[in-house]
């Protein structure tokens, strides 16, 4: 495996095609994202690939510095990441992050999303843990599994949802952001590169059983998120607990804040089973929005049947897309 190594971001002003660089917002393992300003003065978030366990670019530099091991991986990568860009670019909900443009340059690709002022529902978590009322909790995820279940409807997954990745705009809407399909195929396709996993958010399936994907898979992510509101915290990583569950159910706790029926929503989605969870974004949104315990639908709606291959339809189509095999 190659080792992990720090890339330089692009520097403030940078003339990057039609757009200029301010300044770094984000520096991840997969990608780097700016804030830049277009040819009219309209601000844009743009994202970089570069994963930096195949490339490096130094300081000084625009090109990046790939070996020649790793070009094929690199190459294949960017062809997943620039096909996931035009994928959401067709997307137009106002709780999906909107993608606006996406190019090559500087040998690798960049993807143009509208750029949205406010703050992380991390942030919010760790500003006003004690505040994070039921009410406002309900509101955030109403409106963001709106956008989820838009983002499911054209055969997409996240595969990345958490805190840090839920914006709350000024006027307190939800935006998701940073999906992680792309990297998600591209390390099923190259097993050589370090997983890019969020321990305590992703869920079991995303460790093991990969062809067992699906919307149930962003729905543990969900409730892990839910989870954070309620706890404060991060809860145990999934693949920790698929080998001693350590995990307490928050419908034993927290009562004294949340009703039954929230807290037994939460349980529910992070079962480790993807079959105990809710099988749909519609289904989750229903127990939401009703006043009975969630878990007494747990039970009704998971019929065992197999899963339908989501992840692999695709991972089928972004290979159809490049012209893999």
């Amino acid at each position: 495996m190659p080792p992990s190594q720090a890339n330089v971001p692009l520097p403030p002003g940078y003339q990057l095609e039609e757009y200029r660089i301010e300044r770094q917002l984000s520096l991840g393992g997969f990608s780097i994202v700016y804030l830049a300003f277009d040819k009219d003065g309209t601000p844009v978030a743009i994202k970089e690939y570069l994963p930096n366990s195949l490339a490096l670019r130094s300081e000084g530099d625009a090109l990046p510095s790939i070996a020649e091991e790793n070009v094929a991986t690199f190459r294949y990568g960017m062809k997943c990441f620039f096909e996931e860009g035009r994928a959401l670019a067709k997307i137009s909900h106002p709780n999906v992050v909107q993608v606006l443009n996406f190019f090559r340059a500087n040998e690798t690709v960049y993807m143009v999303m509208r750029y949205e002022r406010g703050r992380t529902l991390q942030q919010q978590i760790q500003m006003k843990q004690d505040q994070m009322s039921e009410r406002l909790v309900r509101h955030v995820f109403m409106h963001l599994l709106n956008g989820l279940r838009e983002v499911h409807t054209h055969k997409l997954l996240h595969l990345d949802i958490k805190p840090a990745n839920i914006y709350l705009r000024t006027d307190g809407s939800p935006v998701l952001l940073d999906f992680g399909a792309s990297r998600q195929t591209l390390m099923i396709e190259q097993p050589i590169l370090k997983p890019m996993y969020t321990p305590g958010f992703a869920s079991p399936e995303q460790y093991e059983r990969r062809d067992q994907l699906g919307p149930w898979s962003d729905i543990y992510s969900v409730g892990a998120s839910l989870y954070s509101c309620v706890v404060g915290s991060t809860p145990p990583r999934a693949d920790e607990r698929m080998k001693d569950d350590t995990l307490q159910p928050v419908s034993t706790s927290h009562t004294e804040r949340y009703s039954a029926q929230l807290l037994g929503l939460v349980d529910w989605c992070l079962q480790l089973d993807p079959l105990a969870r809710p099988q749909s974004v519609y289904a989750l949104q229903k127990a939401l929005a009703q006043q009975t315990p969630a878990t007494a639908t747990a039970t009704t709606t998971t019929a065992a049947t197999p899963h339908p291959p989501w992840f692999t339809d695709l991972g089928t189509r972004l290979k159809a897309f490049i012209g893999r095999s």
